[in-house]
């Protein structure tokens, strides 16, 4: 821990001190013990330490083309580091690049995630030994194409066609309208020479949906477009400026037929098509990268909240009479009421993820054994936690920056560069309406099959419990088990609701597509019911572990505040039909206010144990020391506009203009000082 003489300011000191847990503890459980947060940090600062990290240049400094040359240059050494380095594990290497390029978009990132991840999920053993060999050896360098420019989550309208020709063995590649063109592909605009293409399979005159292929789009020697491509950037966008999102439009762009990927799907030399046991399976990459927007989404808005509450720690402002010292503005209560409850919401959505990745690779391997029973409840998941986590960061990044006043407008907060980062996870991997509505339909589903006295897996068994006649159990002792049961009531609830709507509009003569629609306010709203009842049950199950009575203690009232706050922010839900009553409101309002004076003394300490370097967090606002105004001060005097005292604008415009307006008024011109 740094000390008061090695520059920390004596505020955030003193709340160090203070604190009531050893924030090492936290830090362990976060990462899995003590042994792999020690992997964790010397991973990390064999990035920070590197010589093409130090001297980079201010990103804030940069335009947008300097930007992604500069993103390009770093994934270069990246790749090359990597392998010198043998870091051969993928938490190795996530830690090793999230630290080399924080809260930047990597050109090779797709070509390292979906683009490998899909070949070697869904490729035949020959077709694995033939490009992953290619890929991991940077021969080829690929993206992951779905996205077109009319639509992108209903990938059933995909336009692009892949048909097959039976004379030569080979698919020919069309995008046949404007609106199939992809889009939006990162590193498609001027990175990569290799794309893995989602487009719908013609065989023998018939569709059979979609299918991934591999595609050449430029050549590998000269990266000038292959025949028939028509390929580039798609503009500035509201941030990723590090990274060529494009366009991709091909004119009868021939494959051999070896390039569809067949683990699941399979097309003859005749043309016979063999479609895969489940459809699902060829969504497993969709699947995968949900699950870990979850963990990434807590993860950034842990980031936001160690911004905002270092800097509430050192920020003083406003004194109760005169003569007094300003108090910290973590001390005032309203203060505390926009932070604490992000700071909780990180944990609930880092556990969340923690437990969905898990679930996650426990599904892929019964998959690989044949079984795939829980394929569809591992979809709804990540698909609802996906859309959950990213609302989430959306709404609690702001809260935190906007309690930084206007220093969080600045670029040195940190905050633009992280949330223009994040904030596109609502509408990537899937749109967050159209996801909700996927949760909602398994739900529904279920719902039957409870009626039905079907068995149910885990996470929705609540749904066999009645609804009608029950009553919250809360107290003053704000049991665990009494949470539970009010997050599934709620969620079994507006599930029911949704059911019965469906029903009745069904039997006022509406089919069952047109009852959906009308009901998909709701749906979306009982898809996030239970989603939020997922986290709560992850939330419990992560602190439960026996991690110490001191850091329980503080897990406790995170996890109680997390759970209250989303309570009360729901309110309408839970007293719709009784279940709360006033009192318990009441004791939950007061209880919120309680948690976050017993939260305020740890509240460094807790954003101290996420254990996010300077460096990463990139903050003048947040950094570990607290010298705050120094930083920003010396932020200010980079800004290119102050390399000369008087710029060419000056020369340019102003000037004249100065000149003119004192001819028109006829003053005489003010003497000069010098």
């Amino acid at each position: 821990m740094a000390s008061m003489k090695t520059g920390v300011h004596p505020d955030l000191q003193i709340e160090r001190e203070n604190g009531t847990f050893d924030p090492i503890q936290l830090t362990n459980l976060l990462h899995g013990g003590p042994e792999k947060t020690r992997r964790k940090r010397y991973i990390q600062s064999l990035a920070i330490n590197d010589k093409t990290f130090k001297n980079s240049p201010n990103w804030a400094t940069l335009s947008r083309e300097e930007r992604y040359e500069l993103a390009v240059k770093k994934a270069i050494h990246q790749a090359r580091r990597v392998k010198e380095l043998g870091l051969t594990d993928p938490l190795d290497r996530y830690f090793y690049n999230q630290a080399f390029m924080p809260n930047e978009n990597s050109p090779f990132g797709l070509h390292n995630s979906m683009f490998t991840d899909v070949i070697t999920n869904q490729g035949t053993e020959e077709q694995k030994s033939k490009w992953l060999p290619l890929i991991q050896s940077y021969q080829i360098l690929g993206t992951y194409a779905q996205t077109e420019l009319g639509h992108g989550t209903f990938i059933r309208g995909l336009e692009t066609t892949a048909t097959f020709d039976g004379k030569t063995d080979e698919f020919i590649i069309n995008t046949p309208t404007l609106t199939a063109m992809k889009y939006w592909p990162g590193a498609l605009g001027k990175t990569c020479n290799y794309c893995l293409v989602l487009a719908q399979l013609y065989t023998q005159g018939h569709c059979h949906g979609l299918q991934s292929f591999i595609v050449n789009i430029r050549d590998v020697n000269t990266h000038q477009p292959m025949p028939g491509v028509e390929v580039g950037d798609i503009g500035t966008k509201f941030g990723y400026d590090s990274m060529d999102n494009g366009y991709l439009r091909m004119n009868n762009v021939r494959i051999p037929r070896e390039n569809m990927l067949m683990k699941y799907s399979k097309v003859s030399r005749s043309g016979v098509f063999a479609k895969p046991a489940n459809s699902k399976l060829l969504y497993g990459g969709m699947v995968s990268i949900r699950s870990f927007i979850t963990g990434d989404c807590g993860r950034s808005i842990s980031m936001a909240c160690t911004i905002a509450i270092r800097y509430s720690a050192v920020r003083r402002q406003t004194t109760d009479s005169s003569g007094e010292t300003e108090r910290k503005i973590l001390d005032y209560q309203t203060q505390q009421y926009k932070l604490f409850p992000a700071l909780a919401t990180s944990l609930a959505y880092i556990f969340a993820g923690m437990n969905i990745s898990r679930i996650f690779m426990d599904v892929t391997s019964k998959i690989r054994q044949g079984a795939l029973d829980e394929l569809p409840q591992l979809h709804a998941l990540s698909a609802g936690l996906k859309a959950c986590s990213s609302y989430k960061f959306n709404e609690m990044a702001e809260r935190c920056r906007m309690a930084c006043g206007g220093h969080g407008f600045s670029q040195a907060s940190g905050f633009p560069k992280l949330y223009v980062n994040i904030t596109p996870a609502a509408t990537y991997e899937g749109e967050n309406t159209v996801l909700l509505l996927q949760t909602a339909r398994y739900l529904t589903k279920c719902l039957v099959s409870a009626k039905q006295g079907e068995e149910l897996p885990n996470l929705v068994a609540y749904l066999k419990q009645p609804v009608d006649g029950r009553t919250c159990s809360i107290n003053s002792q704000f049991d665990s088990n009494s949470i539970v049961s009010a997050f599934e009531h709620r969620a079994l609830r507006l599930i029911e609701d949704c059911a019965h709507r469906i029903q009745y509009l069904v039997k006022n003569g509406k089919s069952q597509s047109e009852a959906w629609h009308l009901t998909s306010v709701q749906l979306t709203k009982a898809a996030q019911a239970h989603c939020e009842c997922c986290v709560v049950k992850f939330y419990l199950e992560q602190i439960s572990r026996d991690p110490g009575p001191k850091l329980q203690q503080v897990l406790q009232a995170l996890f109680q505040l997390y759970c209250i706050y989303t309570i009360l922010e729901n309110i309408g839900d839970f007293v719709k039909d009784g279940y709360l009553n006033s009192q318990q409101i009441e004791l939950l309002n007061t209880k919120l206010l309680d948690l976050l004076a017993e939260i305020r003394p740890n509240a460094v300490n807790i954003v101290d144990s996420f254990d996010i370097p300077d460096e990463i967090l990139a903050s003048c606002l947040g950094r570990y020391d607290g010298q705050v105004y120094q930083a920003l001060y010396e932020y200010a005097k980079e800004s290119k506009l102050n390399q000369i005292e008087v710029t060419d604008v000056y020369y340019k415009h102003l000037k004249p203009f100065f000149e003119e307006q004192k001819k028109l008024a006829d003053v005489p011109i003010l003497p000069s000082r010098l």
